[in-house]
């Protein structure tokens, strides 16, 4: 999702880094930076906060040249993270367990504009949430767009949940505050309600989705934009946030989106957190957002050490035969054999121990040969 966007920092570190960094390269290498972020849909207030912030840092700082790339690289993450980090944290079921004890039910209210796939996304929020064992009320409260209803009622009836509806043209408010009766009578623990969804420059939409917010009071908030749509998601973003002051986001087709800038605009514009990416068509096609994190440098690898070898068991010493006398040179050769060599060969008894060891070795030898005859 965020390809290109970490394509255009690493742009921008690759040209300071061949650069002297007199006044003049930071301008050229910003304005390259401004058209990489252009591409990658961030909103033109984002980039030039961007702009800025690197700026600052840059001229502020002393860095070696050689320490530029990692630098800029380094800047430009944080920024992104500190961006991320402020807009806060939400958990939907976190919230909707700790408000289980006071026997209310949770009210969710969908904001955003037609053709977003904000009823799909309440569907696959509602699949998530009974996949999580809560009980869900679903308000049809988009009363305006022809098919709306019937498409809501046909999510319910795939889910098997409960659907509060009227007819075509009745007060959304009225439809909404009748699933929030409907869900404290039976218990119910999560009220999830669909809103009408014209172009966010309509004051009677905003208007509508500002009385329903007073009428039900919601716990939560959620926009939901289409990340393909660019910086026109932003700004319906920032015009509904303006109005209503949602909690958080959902951005839709996400797994078509590798740019990644419309996250980080509605994020910067809006302060407030993306919740859930949808990343496909199914109902369980929805997973949690996470900033994205710098990749770390490859530590260099250490050479394994190599294993010492196991010390080979040591086979137990086995005690040498004794015999009889171990210092005689003639022991194991027979008498018979003794004497029969020394008649052959006219042999005189040995008179010293190294004769007596040379005889018995050639003895030994001629028995060994089959005790020829000279």
């Amino acid at each position: 999702m965020f390809d290109n966007l970490k394509k255009a920092f690493s742009n921008v570190s690759t040209g300071f880094s061949e650069k002297d960094l007199n006044e003049k390269d930071i301008e050229d290498v910003l304005f390259e930076l401004e058209i990489n972020l252009l591409e990658s849909d961030v909103a033109t207030e984002v980039i030039d906060s961007i702009k800025d912030s690197l700026k600052e840092k840059i001229i502020g700082s002393r860095v070696e040249k050689k320490n530029i790339q990692n630098f800029v690289k380094q800047s430009l993450i944080e920024y992104i993270s500190e961006t991320f980090d402020n807009a806060g944290h939400v958990d939907l079921i976190d919230r909707i367990n700790q408000k289980k004890d006071s026997n209310e039910p949770f009210i969710v209210v969908f904001v955003g504009i037609n053709g977003t796939g904000k009823t799909t996304s309440l569907a696959k929020v509602a699949n998530l949430l009974k996949n999580e064992k809560f009980s869900l009320a679903i308000a049809a409260a988009d009363t305006y767009r022809a098919g709306a209803i019937e498409q809501l009622r046909e999510h319910t009836n795939r889910l098997n949940l409960k659907i509060i509806a009227q007819n075509y043209g009745s007060d959304p408010a009225a439809v909404a505050k009748d699933a929030v009766l409907y869900a404290k009578s039976h218990k119910v623990d999560c009220v999830l309600v669909d809103t009408a969804g014209r172009m966010q420059t309509s004051s009677n939409l905003m208007e509508q989705i500002e009385k329903i917010t007073k009428v039900v009071k919601p716990d939560m908030k959620i926009f939901v934009g289409d990340s393909l749509a660019g910086n026109d998601t932003v700004n319906q973003a920032r015009e509904f946030h303006n109005h209503v002051k949602f909690d958080c986001s959902i951005l839709t087709k996400s797994d078509a989106d590798a740019r990644g800038g419309a996250a980080l605009s509605i994020v910067k514009v809006t302060s407030s957190p993306i919740i859930y990416v949808g990343v496909g068509q199914e109902y369980d096609d929805i997973v949690k957002f996470d900033k994205p994190e710098p990749e770390s440098e490859p530590e260099p690898q250490q050479p394994e050490p190599e294993p010492e070898p196991e010390p080979e068991p040591q086979q137990p010493q086995q005690p040498e035969p004794e015999s009889g006398d171990s210092d005689d040179p003639f022991d194991g050769i027979e008498t018979d054999d003794i004497n029969d060599y020394a008649d052959m060969y006219d042999v005189p008894p040995p008179e010293t121990d190294d004769e007596a060891k040379k005889l018995a070795t050639k003895i030994k030898k001629w028995i060994q040969d089959g005790r020829p005859k000279p």
